[in-house]
């Protein structure tokens, strides 16, 4: 199968003290989900240096297995609640190290402000603080990023993902000087995030550099794949950085040459199985570790065979998680049914096989 669709992501992430995308409305599918939740905006910083908001969640490192989570919806367009209550629990009983809610995985340009604030408060509920809850806040313009990031932080987000601004196409020093208002005035650890493809934004490995010396910017969540622009960004490692990788189907053998975890799609349906491999690979178990990617090849491959999260989410649905996706995407094409209904027929197994 031909893979399309499934950014192949390598993520730094600074360790926390040892211890640990834009939303608009979406017109007729926004149903009234507004959350049983209030917050008030954080007063701007003023200072030079925002006083380390995320102190309390320095015991959530970025490393293991995370969940880049889907968003489910009923089959009237709705959030579905139930659904999204379900996959939070399957994702804790099985191991998850961390989720990100309202990524690309979970289809946040088409979440309502009601929808977003629904989500990531019922997750962070859920979650406890027992792992960390990343939280994707960019938009086009700084004050909105800001004020976005101000929200995920009174919502109980533990990090915020901003993803470079889409569509306004800003020089490097543009970046530069948005990235650090961020994270001086956001109220939360920033991670970068650079994905060219779908914002016509790139963020070079110089600017990233220069970015990663300040102390609320934590990370980059980084979906250029090449071997070059990959070993510029390992060559900014540091005893503070973990790096993480976004690609299922090479996590194996990134985490095994070094790397501290992956950032998945897969695990919305194989949370066990995918925290396996994860450690197996991180033990650096070879031959353990290689017959259990095996295992979850078909999987990688699935993920991409149609835009994310298309195929995720037909699994999803097989398992009883979710019905559709909201427009412009549409469901799973009939050509890739079969192959859908047979690797949900596998999950079970698979997850009871990890928890050997």
């Amino acid at each position: 199968m031909r893979r399309i669709g499934v950014d192949q992501e390598v993520v730094f992430a600074r360790r926390w003290a040892r211890g640990g995308v834009g939303q608009g409305d979406s017109g007729i599918l926004a149903r009234a989900f507004a959350p049983q939740v209030t917050f008030r905006t954080p007063a701007p910083f003023r200072g030079g240096r925002f006083p380390s908001p995320a102190k309390s969640s320095t015991s959530l490192s970025l490393s293991g297995l995370i969940t880049a989570l889907a968003t489910p919806f009923r089959a009237d367009g709705a959030l579905d609640p139930d659904g999204w209550q379900r996959l939070l629990h399957l994702q804790l009983e099985g191991g998850v190290q961390g989720v990100v809610v309202a990524g690309s995985t979970g289809e946040a340009a088409t979440l309502s402000d009601a929808e977003y604030d629904q989500l990531l408060a019922s997750a962070v509920e859920r979650i406890a603080g027992r792992v960390p809850v990343l939280a994707g806040t960019g938009l086009s313009g700084t004050a909105r990023t800001i004020e976005q990031t101000r929200r995920a932080a009174a919502l109980g987000a533990t990090h915020a993902l901003v993803v470079t601004p889409p569509y306004v196409r800003p020089t490097q020093a543009g970046l530069i000087a948005h990235y650090r208002a961020v994270a001086e005035q956001g109220g939360l650890p920033v991670v970068l995030y650079n994905v060219p493809g779908r914002t016509g934004c790139d963020m070079l490995p110089e600017t990233v550099a220069e970015l990663a010396s300040h102390p609320n910017i934590v990370g980059i969540k980084e979906a250029v794949g090449d071997t070059g622009r990959v070993r510029a960004l390992l060559d900014l490692r540091s005893p503070t950085f973990a790096v993480l990788t976004g690609d299922d189907g090479t996590a194996a053998r990134s985490i095994q040459a070094g790397m501290d975890g992956l950032i998945s799609v897969g695990s919305n349906v194989l949370p066990g199985a995918y925290r396996r491999m994860c450690d197996l690979a991180a033990a650096h178990d070879h031959e353990a570790v290689e017959s259990w990617d095996a295992r979850l090849q078909p999987f990688h491959d699935f993920c991409g065979v149609e835009s994310n999260p298309i195929p995720v989410k037909a699994l999803l649905r097989r398992i009883g998680i979710g019905h559709d996706l909201r427009l412009p995407l549409l469901p799973l094409s009939a050509a890739h049914a079969p192959a859908a209904d047979h690797l949900a027929g596998d999950i079970a197994a698979l997850e009871a096989l990890s928890s050997h």
